[in-house]
């Protein structure tokens, strides 16, 4: 985005990458059919150490500027929940786009070509394994450590550190929560059982689904409520959002006192979810000889069921990266370091991380954008 949005400029622009195909994340992005941008982009969903950083951009190249973009080039696209929009198609559709726009901009796209080191007198100079190339303006545009294996590093952290610029400290971003001891002897057994819930860490509240796994809890409320998660913290479920559940456990007990609580139990929840909460606060009694106060107890349970994660499946299954360049060191308007003219970083490489779905692609394009408009 910032290549093509420079060369469009007239800039003459170089885009390194070390892959030998551009794009893979965007390729594997919403199952393959790119989850591109969402219609509720908002700075307040986003999170950094500056929350009012990521305002500028995000102002200047909005969620509906990409979506102009993507109607001029012709991708079906369909809104899913929560204002995501993703291809009717292919991601490789969003790719070839991006592709075509950074062709018309002139810009030069060299792939395959690994960077052995960063260095500036007059102007920058990067080496590589096939060559080295000077310039004077460069963009850190290589994103954060998260889903290695398609190629990603902290690359930028390091040459940002090299040229003295601080870090937020980065960590694995909307990403599995992993437990021990008796909270995952519990959920082990329930691996591939999903329901909705509202998951909450601190303030940040996301009713969405959850799954359990064989490591834990994911799903997309625990996803977006682990961006929020540090060491140590607690996690707080109400596995009946919406509803009141002493009452309905009451009226349950009046209404069928023969009934198991773990059979009242999987009227709401899935059958194997009641059956491994029912023993928690419940005997195996007919609902009759079950005090109200048990009912109480698990009634606090399933509305504020509290958790503390051991940890995160860390990188490998982080969709996103949080923390990394200071906003500090940044213009927010222009995504330049205040200490080093010329030198540019955008997208996930910056702390300012965005919610789960489309968030931070709009935060890229934005980010990008604006850096383009200042090359």
């Amino acid at each position: 985005m910032a290549a093509a949005t420079a060369g469009q400029r007239g800039r003459r622009v170089l885009l390194l990458d070390h892959a030998a195909e551009p794009g893979r994340k965007i390729l594997i992005s919403g199952g393959g059919r790119c989850n591109f941008t969402n219609l509720q982009c908002a700075p307040d969903r986003f999170l950094s150490a500056n929350p009012h950083f990521a305002r500028s951009a995000l102002a200047r190249y909005t969620q509906q500027d990409f979506i102009a973009l993507v109607r001029r080039h012709g991708i079906a696209f369909h809104e899913k929940t929560l204002g995501q929009l993703f291809c009717d198609g292919s991601a490789r559709q969003i790719l070839a786009m991006l592709l075509a726009e950074a062709q018309a901009g002139g810009v030069e796209l060299r792939l395959g070509h690994r960077v052995t080191a960063v260095t500036r007198a007059d102007r920058f100079r990067v080496e590589t394994d096939h060559g080295a190339f000077e310039a004077p303006a460069l963009v850190l545009a290589t994103g954060g450590p998260s889903i290695p294996k398609l190629g990603a590093s902290g690359f930028a952290y390091e040459v940002a550190r090299q040229f003295g610029l601080p870090l937020v400290p980065p960590r694995p971003a909307l990403v599995p929560l992993t437990f021990e001891g008796e909270a995952l002897a519990l959920m082990r057994p329930l691996a591939g059982v999903a329901l909705e819930c509202i998951a909450q860490i601190g303030r940040a509240r996301f009713r969405e689904a959850m799954l359990f796994t064989h490591r834990g809890l994911s799903g997309p409320a625990i996803l977006q409520a682990s961006s929020y998660w540090f060491p140590g913290g607690e996690l707080l479920l109400d596995l009946l959002p919406g509803e009141d559940a002493a009452p309905w456990l009451r009226a349950g007990k009046r209404a069928r006192p023969r009934a198991e609580p773990r059979t009242l139990l999987a009227e709401k929840l899935p059958q194997r979810l009641a059956v491994a909460l029912a023993p928690l606060h419940l005997l195996p009694k007919p609902l009759a000889e079950v005090p109200d106060r048990a009912l109480d107890a698990m009634a606090a349970l399933l509305k504020a069921w509290r958790l503390t994660p051991a940890g995160t499946e860390g990188y490998a299954k982080a969709e996103v990266t949080a923390g990394g360049i200071d906003t500090a060191a940044l213009s927010s308007r222009d995504m330049q370091a205040r200490s080093v003219p010329g030198l540019f970083a955008v997208g996930e490489a910056v702390d300012v991380t965005g919610w789960l779905g489309g968030y931070n692609f709009q935060w890229a394009w934005s980010s990008g954008w604006a850096a383009g408009q200042a090359l």
